[in-house]
């Protein structure tokens, strides 16, 4: 079973940055793939960025693209993402998920095996 723990959600203001974390539990953090995904209110859950188990690849949705930045600490056993220049539309619930058994990059929900309890990420214009 792993365990993801995410932090760093808040509000804040279109422009603006901010940076979660997500920390697992566990000693084979490394093994992972891990995903970061959003859901806003009333849509289906997204897909975001992900990044290969030595993070030496990475993969972003096309309306973060440029402004989103997925790294990792396998040592730290911590996933990151970076958001700059926020807009009101990335408001959403912010989830990690971690596929302990890839067999490729993964982009779709059904990929992932454990999902981070989520934190609200609010923009405001």
């Amino acid at each position: 079973q792993v365990q993801l723990v995410e932090s760093g959600g808040g509000l804040v203001q279109a422009g603006d940055s901010l940076r979660l974390s997500c920390a697992a539990s566990g000693r084979t953090f490394g093994t992972y793939v891990m995903g970061w995904f959003r859901q806003a209110a009333g849509k289906e859950r997204e897909f975001v960025a992900v990044i290969s188990r030595n993070g030496g690849y990475t993969y972003y949705a096309d309306s973060v693209k440029g402004r989103f930045t997925i790294s990792r600490d396998n040592a730290k056993n911590t996933v990151y993402l970076q958001m700059n220049s926020l807009k009101p539309e990335d408001t959403a619930v912010y989830y990690c998920a971690a596929d302990p058994s890839p067999s490729y990059i993964a982009t779709t929900v059904y990929d992932y095996d454990y999902w981070g309890q989520g934190t609200q990420v609010t923009v405001s214009s």
